[in-house]
């Protein structure tokens, strides 16, 4: 049997799944949380690793030099130093589309918090408002109706397609920003990034962190939007220049952001988008509903199988 350490389990695994799916065939150590100081130690003579959020270095491959494989449990596999893997003879396999209905579904989520405003009109009542009524029904600020609005979308893989494919039920003009020429189904035009920032009611990001997309959103790009347009980011907290994004948002320049990731998790208390005006925050969670985990045990457990029987996918390095 194999022998692999899960280095930071409890993200992926808090105490509703079983890690059990992969001891008949590994020898298997789970730790919740490992810091930075402990992860060569807790490796040890491991053959195989799992992680999820946990940097591995170069100088932790060259520390470990009984490692052959890593197993990401995410699709962002940056923590990983693939290059230096690769050189050890190291695997690195991640778990593609396990969450694109999920990360999908957050995404309007995130657009109807804005839009039909749940959380703000059922504090109302609950405060008494509904009770001081003088008329059957009231609300706190204007509600919006998605149908015939426009949802810019930048970047276009599974998750961007997904998006769309909701934004027509909605009866959304869809418009997105693609980096190369591609076929694709539905209604969406492609367009500019110029026009895509001009013309959105919803912008959702949906493009990798690269040198070329840190900070597509900042002081500049904010500029062209309209006032009343909200920007929404599931992709990469990176994507975003936080300190002009909350400059944008106090002095009105577009409407509201919401987002699941920031650009250093977790939180700290200088992010500058802590308590700012008209931004909505999840805490990295789009990812998450139980179904689409099992998804990811599913994947990383045959990734791991290919591995062992020497046929490896999923491989990023």
């Amino acid at each position: 049997m194999i022998k692999i350490t899960v280095l930071d389990g409890y993200a992926a695994n808090p105490g509703d799944l079983s890690w059990d799916v992969f001891k008949d065939f590994a020898e298997l150590t789970v730790y919740d949380r490992t810091p930075p100081e402990l992860v060569v130690e807790r490796i040890g003579n491991a053959e195989a690793v799992f992680l999820n959020k946990v940097n591995i270095t170069r100088q932790i491959i060259e520390k470990c030099p009984n490692l052959k494989y890593i197993g990401v449990l995410a699709t962002g596999y940056n923590v990983v130093d693939t290059k230096a893997a690769r050189e050890a003879g190291i695997t690195v396999t991640n778990i593609p589309a396990y969450s694109t209905d999920s990360v999908a579904q957050h995404v309007f989520a995130l657009i109807l918090n804005f839009t039909n405003l749940v959380e703000q009109h059922s504090r109302s009542v609950h405060d008494g408002d509904w009770i001081k009524s003088p008329d059957f029904c009231y609300w706190k600020s204007p509600l919006t109706e998605l149908k015939g609005k426009t949802l810019g979308i930048f970047g276009f893989g599974s998750i961007g397609q997904k998006v769309a494919e909701i934004a027509h039920a909605f009866g959304m003009n869809v418009i997105i920003h693609v980096h190369s020429e591609k076929s694709f189904k539905g209604n969406e035009k492609a367009v500019s990034k110029e026009e895509l920032f001009a013309e959105s009611d919803f912008l959702t990001l949906h493009a990798p962190m690269t040198e070329e997309t840190a900070g597509l959103i900042n002081a500049g790009t904010l500029s062209k939007m309209k006032k009343t347009a909200v920007i929404i980011n599931t992709a990469r907290g990176g994507l975003v220049n936080e300190a002009d994004l909350r400059s944008a948002l106090e002095n009105g320049t577009i409407a509201g952001y919401a987002a699941d990731v920031i650009a250093t998790e977790p939180m700290a208390e200088d992010c500058p988008l802590f308590k700012a005006k008209n931004c909505v925050l999840t805490p990295h969670i789009a990812w998450a509903p139980l179904e689409a985990r099992k998804r990811l045990f599913e994947i990383a457990r045959e990734n791991l199988k290919a591995f062992i029987a020497g046929k490896p996918v999923n491989v990023v390095n």
